[in-house]
């Protein structure tokens, strides 16, 4: 669980480092908060969009989701492991 959460918010602040490498190649800045300040909203909102765009892949994609889980239980004195049907 810890793992999906920092990949979440690697995903939303990967905009943010990507405008920083490009002030530091256009030799800018990269900390006057002048650059910052207008483009603050777009690059959020970028990372918005990545983040919900992998939710909604990894939604569709992964295959645990499909089918429901049958949970453990007993068939004739027998403990059948859980399962996705």
């Amino acid at each position: 669980m810890l793992r999906a959460i920092i990949e979440e918010v690697l995903l939303f602040v990967l905009p943010f480092c990507i405008f920083a490498g490009y002030l530091i190649v256009r030799r800018r800045n990269p900390f006057d908060v002048e650059h910052w300040s207008r483009h603050a909203f777009w690059l959020a909102i970028v990372g918005l969009v990545l983040v919900i765009g992998i939710l909604a892949v990894e939604g569709f994609v992964t295959t645990g989701s499909r089918g429901a889980y049958e949970p453990p239980h007993m068939e004739n004195g027998v403990l059948v492991p859980g399962r996705f049907r």
